[in-house]
């Protein structure tokens, strides 16, 4: 899964962009075929967009099955990437400007380990924006789901109708709270006590 220019190289028999599949973070993605290409494939990240490099002589179920493999093999590698405070106020920045015109503007934005039970706080009259560190290691759609609820709460202070319809613009919100919901109620189950002998 490289994403060196040597592994782009080849000239492509044909290229498609689609809708990703569900659970993918990128908005795109562009399969090219390339008939220099005979067993790898590859894949990266292009701006919003994933490029997957495929054999020319691949099928359309092999080409699907790959696709799927080269998002989940790029989203593990994602998710280990910690992004430090700088890097998340970048993020913060950017997704203003996508998705709400560059209207939320944060003083701060940082990881704290004092919220063990909410994902994020905003104190709009400061301006400042602090994620659980519990959201580490997540996939990034999820953290940019974090970050967006929080900059909306810099345009609009509460739960309201009109808070929603702003995040309504992020078009991962559900799968993003899905995957949260997911995690609050893996931690809610039982865990069974180890039994004499393990």
């Amino acid at each position: 899964m490289s994403a060196d220019p040597l592994h782009r190289a080849g000239a492509p028999q044909r290229s498609t962009t689609s809708q990703p599949p569900s659970g993918s973070g990128a908005s795109a993605i562009e399969v090219r075929r390339s008939t220099r290409r005979r067993r790898t494939v590859s894949a990266y990240r292009e701006g919003d967009r994933t490029v997957v490099l495929i054999p020319a002589r691949m099928s359309e179920a092999e080409e699907q099955r790959w696709v799927t493999v080269m998002l989940d093999k790029l989203a593990a590698q994602e998710s280990k990437r910690v992004l430090g405070d700088d890097e998340l106020t970048e993020r913060a920045t950017r997704l203003s400007a996508q998705y709400f015109d560059g209207r939320a503007r944060p003083t701060s934005v940082r990881w704290v380990t004092n919220q063990n039970t909410r994902w994020g706080s905003c104190t709009p009259a400061e301006g400042s924006i602090r994620l659980s560190h519990r959201l580490q290691g997540m996939p990034e759609y999820v953290i940019d789901y974090v970050l967006l609820h929080e900059l909306a709460h810099l345009l609009v202070p509460g739960h309201g109708p009109r808070f929603w319809r702003l995040l309504d613009a992020y078009p991962r919100t559900e799968r993003a709270r899905g995957y949260l919901e997911g995690v609050v109620a893996a931690d809610r189950l039982p865990h069974s006590a180890p039994t004499r002998g393990e």
